[in-house]
């Protein structure tokens, strides 16, 4: 039964994730074991599952109706393990977390250390980037995400809120004034965040509408760090996530927060995670950690909350 249940597990997470070698790695396995197992589960039921090329694996008819029952079965398993208290041990294992490279940095990383604490048995292995990560290909368990998150095959659930602002540095307002309105924005200097899905132009909320303006400036950059940096330097004005300020430049007065009477729109900050019926515990453990850590620093709680 066991083996039996183990390729079915295998030929699950090969359908989810697309490719044996996604499995191998997500199993710490490889590529021909997977192989092998899926040619073991074929021969056992006796029809083909997959059909394979050099470039990708694509789901036969059978494969496709099969599929639908592992997945219950699988499901009515877990189901079972719980009623009888099975998966409602202490979180452990290793924790496989994804987030952006300058969140992770600022809001992640300084938070682990009572993560661990908390949860001793949990090992994190933080994966950082800022370009696109597949969850289900990389076997990632769990990311914190700012903004949208558009796969609806994904959960996701709400544990804060990024709220931007508008900063320059002192001195710059001195020497060249600070605007009263938005559309004043068009005769400063603007440090441009060129990966910004609006471009340059930065969106602000003025009695509930949307209200969008262009910007330009001499300075781009393809990162929010490049720009939280340039600000301070005084080249320019920022359109910036308040998070990224953790070491008291707005408190201090080094930066002066600009157009307080025209927010920006809130961008969610959610935890996201793969579809499925049944979380881990280290991975809700993770969720309502973070949740309640967010909920404790106003750059990062939900409005209202």
């Amino acid at each position: 039964m066991s083996d039996t249940l183990t390729l079915f597990r295998t030929f699950v997470r090969t359908v989810e994730a697309g490719s044996f070698t996604a499995v191998a790695r997500e199993f710490n396995s490889s590529q021909p074991t997977i192989s092998r197992q899926i040619a073991i589960l074929e021969d056992h039921l006796g029809c083909l599952l997959f059909l394979r090329s050099t470039r990708a694996l694509t789901l036969t008819d059978d494969g496709r109706s099969f599929y639908e029952h592992a997945t219950r079965t699988l499901e009515a398993l877990a189901e079972a393990e719980s009623a009888v208290g099975r998966r409602k041990g202490k979180p452990s294992g290793t924790l496989k977390l994804a987030c952006s490279g300058v969140f992770g940095r600022l809001h992640i990383v300084p938070r682990l250390p009572r993560f661990r604490a908390r949860y001793p048995d949990v090992q994190v292995a933080l994966h950082m980037s800022d370009g696109f990560m597949d969850l289900v290909e990389e076997g990632i368990d769990l990311a914190i995400r700012v903004g949208e998150t558009k796969d609806a095959a994904l959960i996701t659930r709400r544990v804060g809120q990024s709220r931007r602002v508008v900063v320059a540095t002192r001195d710059y307002v001195e020497r060249h004034g600070a605007p009263s309105h938005p559309s004043e924005l068009a005769s400063h200097d603007c440090v441009v965040y060129d990966r910004l899905l609006t471009g340059a132009t930065w969106s602000f909320s003025v009695s509930g509408d949307v209200l969008r303006v262009p910007v330009a400036g001499p300075v781009h950059v393809n990162n929010t760090e490049a720009v939280r940096a340039a600000v301070l330097e005084g080249l320019g004005i920022g359109y910036v996530p308040a998070w990224h300020f953790v070491d008291g430049e707005i408190e201090s007065g080094r930066l002066v927060v600009l157009l307080r009477d025209y927010e920006a729109p809130l961008q969610p900050i959610d935890a996201v995670f793969p579809s499925r019926r049944h979380l881990a515990p280290k991975v809700r453990a993770a969720i309502d950690y973070f949740a309640s850590e967010f909920d404790l620093d106003p750059r990062l709680r939900i409005a209202d909350h």
